[in-house]
């Protein structure tokens, strides 16, 4: 089985649209696993989450599902993201915020466990270094955790009492072996790596492996959305840089 992995599609649609039409070209999925921030900073929340069911995913709740349903205060968010927080909850219907509240913090699924920022702190912890990554290993207890949140497509290895980092570039191939791994597939909506294409992984259960691929899309409509939207500048500017 063939399983597409996303995560940050943070109310981006041209993004997620130009990630499902590309991941036909390198083989298609069956299921999805989706690592949470459906929604936020982006000018689609409603059609994101719309196309999104559509897909029947397992789905985790991110800090900014979680703040456009009033479940975590926006006082925690910097200026931008509050604004463009606020902007989202009133632009959903209440079947969107009942989908979103509904929404887990933590999925356990075969080999795998999917949080949005980290095990030991499913909402809100970015795991950005290989110290944070080592800390974390003692909270799940699968081989394989897969997160988002930060929007960089990374890896963290456990090695005996050492962890390793790597970054996984535009059609690299991560092979599953035993040792235990913490695997960020990157950002569709936003990413912040400096490469602005839409991040996703592909797991293939039969052979094994996960791939990871970027993919351009129209950048500009979304910008364009955002400025009639009235969204915060700062956001708009960031998603041509990838920062």
């Amino acid at each position: 089985m063939r399983y597409l992995i996303i995560a940050d599609i943070h109310s981006n649609l041209e993004a997620l649209e130009a990630v499902l039409e590309d991941v036909q070209d390198h083989g298609g999925f069956g299921h999805v696993w989706c690592l949470g921030d459906i929604v936020g900073y982006g000018p689609d929340p409603a059609a994101c989450i719309a196309l999104l069911r559509q897909l029947d995913p397992l789905c985790v709740c991110g800090n900014h599902d979680q703040a456009a349903v009033g479940k975590i205060d926006i006082g925690e968010f910097n200026s931008d993201a509050a604004w463009a927080n606020r902007w989202t909850s009133e632009a959903l219907a209440e079947d969107d915020r009942k989908y979103l509240a509904g929404l887990p913090e933590i999925i356990i699924e075969d080999d795998f466990t999917l949080v949005h920022g980290s095990p030991r702190l499913p909402v809100w912890e970015y795991i950005l270094n290989a110290l944070t990554a080592s800390d974390n290993f003692r909270y799940f207890s699968t081989r394989f955790c897969l997160n988002g949140h930060t929007h960089v497509p990374f890896v963290f290895e456990q090695d005996g009492l050492l962890v390793n980092e790597s970054y996984m570039k535009n059609g690299d191939m991560l092979v599953l072996g035993e040792k235990r791994l913490i695997i960020n597939p990157g950002g569709v909506g936003q990413p912040r790596d400096r490469d602005p294409r839409a991040a996703y992984g592909v797991y293939d259960s039969e052979k094994q492996v996960i791939y990871h691929y970027r993919v351009e899309y129209d950048i500009k409509m979304t910008q364009t959305k955002m400025e009639k939207a009235g969204l915060p500048p700062f956001l708009i500017n960031r998603l041509g840089l990838g920062v």
